[in-house]
């Protein structure tokens, strides 16, 4: 074992609760004096070394992972670790800069950004779960005639895992939103928010043609057990609530699907964030959620999950940097729709396979149903900020319009574009 990768792995028990503690005593976890790093790897011994760290190690939090050579990795360092990453950036020659000395002042912020804004349910504030399914109860009062509920199994801690579908008539292809599977990444259940509300209300004619000539499936928060924890305990969890033992909680439910699970970008230590699970499916909700899934196979034609953050737009595969079937045609969509989405705030996204891309990772949602509901059309956003960004996971509420206004634009690209290549013709492109 390389002997930095020691280092790392000699933790105490002060190290392992110091991210998981909080689940388990039921106060607030709170990172004063952390810090947040942006670390610059160069070589594939600096690749390597992180992804070790990632999956093995419980007193570092990646909060985005190790991809590729001169991308930028960003780690959260409690501060009885600084010597340790210190040492460890000095003896292997990594590049790296401190974006933010105390992460508790940037969730603080937020928190009192928050609390001042008392108006009903909007886009300038991040709201509970509650107050999103009161909203979703709201909505399908006021538009019977084209909404009906989803419900896509219950999780763990007994939550529904809820929706709307919006169908104008008969016979129109299927386009799925997926928000929240990450539980951290609170711009996603208020982006797929907003675009449910637009697709119902708005007056823009381009916006109401893809209203009503697809049927919607939309659900803002698929992981609504640990999209709870983080608004009453720790702001910066990401995985399901399953207990695992030894204090670690959750399942990383982007690496739970039944397709290539387990094989690469993943950890087997339970409390690791991008824990994959005992076994695929573990899961209860992420059973049930794929249940829901595939009982719309053949109805649905384009898959958009929603995440955050650094400004991509994924598509298949992230197992294997073998190209999907129909690469060339996700590739020039996906340029078409990054286009689209600058044009409005000159925002800058990369479009790209998630394996060289971003990083490998395997048994995501998006692959699984790429390739088993055979959705040809599957797209994984990485929403704002970019990946330099000292916001991360708080971007500031008043980021939710812009960054839902910019993806609307892309989205009306990829089905126009898609359109365009015959993928909503019978009996073509599927």
């Amino acid at each position: 074992m390389n002997v930095i990768l020691k280092l790392f792995l000699g933790l105490n028990v002060i190290s392992v609760l110091v991210w998981t503690k909080y689940s388990v005593n039921g106060t607030v976890a709170r990172y004063d004096g952390y810090r947040l790093y942006k670390i610059t790897p160069r070589t594939d011994q600096h690749l390597k070394l992180l992804n070790d760290i990632e999956s093995t190690s419980d007193s570092f939090n990646f909060i985005s992972g190790p991809s590729k050579e001169d991308t930028v990795v960003s780690v959260i360092v409690a501060p009885h670790k600084f010597a340790d990453f210190d040492l460890m950036m000095s003896m292997e020659g990594m590049t790296y800069e401190i974006s933010e000395n105390n992460v508790q002042s940037l969730i603080d912020e937020e928190s009192l950004i928050q609390s001042r804004i008392s108006e009903n349910f909007g886009w300038k504030r991040y709201y509970p779960l509650d107050n999103i399914y009161k909203w979703i109860d709201g909505i399908l009062e006021e538009y019977p005639e084209v909404t009906s509920p989803i419900y896509a199994g219950k999780t763990y801690e007994e939550r529904d895992i809820r929706g709307v579908k919006i169908s104008y008539k008969n016979g129109n292809p299927g386009v799925f939103i997926e928000g929240g599977i990450h539980a951290r990444e609170w711009i996603s259940p208020s982006v797929t928010t907003y675009l449910l509300n637009t697709l119902l209300s708005t007056k823009n004619e381009s916006i109401r043609r893809i209203a009503e000539n697809f049927d919607w499936y939309i659900v803002p928060s698929v992981n609504p057990d640990g999209y709870v924890h983080t608004h009453t305990s720790n702001r910066l969890w990401r995985k399901t609530r399953k207990p695992y033992g030894s204090g670690c909680f959750g399942v990383d439910p982007n690496r739970n699907f039944d397709f290539q699970f387990g094989k690469i970008g993943v950890s087997k230590n339970p409390c690791s964030d991008i824990y994959s699970g005992p076994k695929a499916f573990s899961e209860v909700e992420m059973k049930s959620y794929s249940d829901y899934l595939a009982s719309l196979q053949g109805k649905i034609h384009t898959f958009l999950g929603f995440h955050a953050y650094s400004q991509l737009l994924l598509f298949p595969y992230g197992h294997t940097n073998k190209k999907a079937e129909n690469y060339d045609d996700l590739l020039d969509i996906g340029n078409k729709a990054i286009s689209a989405l600058a044009r409005r705030f000159n925002t800058t996204y990369i479009v790209g396979d998630v394996y060289n891309t971003i990083y490998p990772a395997s048994g995501c949602s998006m692959d699984w149903v790429y390739e088993i509901l055979k959705v040809r059309l599957s797209y994984t956003y990485e929403l704002r900020p970019n990946a330099r960004s000292s916001f991360g996971f708080e971007l500031p509420a008043d980021k939710i319009i812009p960054t839902a206004l910019e993806t609307i634009d892309s989205i009306l690209a990829i089905l126009n574009r898609a359109k365009e290549l015959g993928y909503y013709e019978s009996g073509k492109k599927k």
